[in-house]
């Protein structure tokens, strides 16, 4: 048969046209994202923005708008460090598991017998608190006592330590509540005998490769992006001077398994949006990193299934799902909230893409749960680079 040179002519012309239009749309794709996101800094208004996108558990964009220091002028770049708020929690939880799959504890472990004295709710004294009903906050235990001093839960130390407890018996209900994590966080200094901040860098960060770490002055405090809350009244950022406060002079004082909540395992780690994308990377591949595995595929699996089996919350161990980010798609993750911040981390354990988005400082307004900028934001990432 003879080959007809047009026709083949004509063939290639089209695949390269074909080719070249595909290679305009990508390298587009960043140039329109960033201008999306711009449009949402300035609308908000944001004081900062950091994105990271990753598609087949790479990430294939990332960027940093507006500031990292509004009193300095000083723009925000990959290498800021953000307090991440409440997606720290995951980080506690990922350590204690990995002591789950050394037989070292059980899920089903008893807190009590865990932190040394007991945690009961004195309505339901015969139910015990287990290790499992903490990381999912089905423990029974609220955050109305304050979180950041053991001495609220202690029946040594407070006569009403149960004001820490709702009406309802451990594991019959759902409650987001801080203490739960700086209660596991002391756990996993109890079991370990390691500083909890330097047990988190050891098994989960440094493996990674990631900089950051929960002691503020462990680090580069040159790197830190400041933490701003918008005041109305004054129409106005303000620097929250907490975020980042030196903890020093309590650390001279430190008791080991009980001290650990000066860290705040349930929200006080300090990382960039960068290399919270290589720790979200590990798990939407279940455990499985360059170097190895932090957890094995079961265990990430359980970490990543939610406890409720009427859907009436949708928690796992310290990560959650949720299909109201992004119609049409169930995503795993978790958010952060405080001292200004907010911040996400969501993947496609799938589909292995996934979205971080960090913004240290917005005029701030929710719908369905989420601050609208956080939501945006992931839209937009979305939309640009995975839909």
């Amino acid at each position: 048969m003879l080959r007809n040179p047009e026709k083949a002519d004509m063939q290639k012309f089209i695949t390269l046209l074909f080719i070249g239009l595909l290679s305009i749309q990508l390298i587009a794709q960043p140039q329109n994202a960033e201008k999306r996101l711009q449009q949402l800094v300035e609308k908000t208004p944001a004081v900062g923005l950091a994105v990271v996108v990753v598609k087949n558990n790479k990430i294939i964009y990332k960027q940093s708008l507006g500031y990292k220091n509004l009193e300095n002028n000083q723009p925000l770049t990959d290498q800021s460090l953000f307090r991440i708020a409440s997606i720290s929690k995951s980080f506690t939880a990922t350590a204690l598991l990995q002591l789950v799959e050394e037989k070292r504890i059980t899920l089903e472990d008893d807190v009590s017998s865990l932190l040394g004295f007991p945690v009961r709710n004195p309505a339901y004294p015969d139910k015990i608190i287990t290790l499992r009903l903490l990381l999912s906050h089905r423990s029974s235990l609220n955050d109305s006592q304050g979180y950041f001093n053991l001495d609220v839960i202690d029946p040594a130390t407070n006569p009403d330590f149960s004001k820490c407890f709702n009406n309802y018996a451990p594991g019959a209900g759902y409650q987001y509540c801080n203490l739960n994590f700086n209660i596991a966080g002391t756990i996993l200094e109890r079991l370990t005998g390691v500083r909890f901040d330097a047990y988190i860098k050891q098994t989960i960060l440094n493996p990674l490769g990631i900089e950051g770490g929960y002691c503020v002055d462990s680090l580069d405090n040159q790197k830190f992006a400041t933490l701003y809350e918008y005041k109305t009244a004054d129409n106005k950022f303000l620097p929250s001077a907490g975020a980042y406060a030196s903890r020093s002079s309590e650390l001279n004082s430190y008791k080991m398994g009980r001290s650990t909540p000066l860290f705040s395992p349930t929200g006080g780690l300090k990382i960039s949006a960068t290399g919270l994308a290589t720790y979200m990377m590990m798990h939407c591949q279940m455990g499985k990193y360059k170097g190895g595995r932090l957890l094995k595929k079961k265990t990430a699996k359980v970490m990543q299934t939610p406890l409720s089996a009427d859907g009436s919350d949708q928690y796992g161990l310290a990560l959650w799902k949720t299909d109201k980010l992004i119609p049409g798609r169930t995503l795993t993750g978790h958010t952060g909230s405080a001292y200004g911040l907010n911040s996400a981390m969501f993947f496609d354990q799938q589909r292995k893409n996934g979205m971080i988005v960090i913004c240290n400082g917005s005029r701030v307004t929710y719908k369905e749960g989420y601050p609208i900028i956080i939501r945006e934001a992931l839209q937009i990432l979305y939309e640009e680079f995975l839909q």
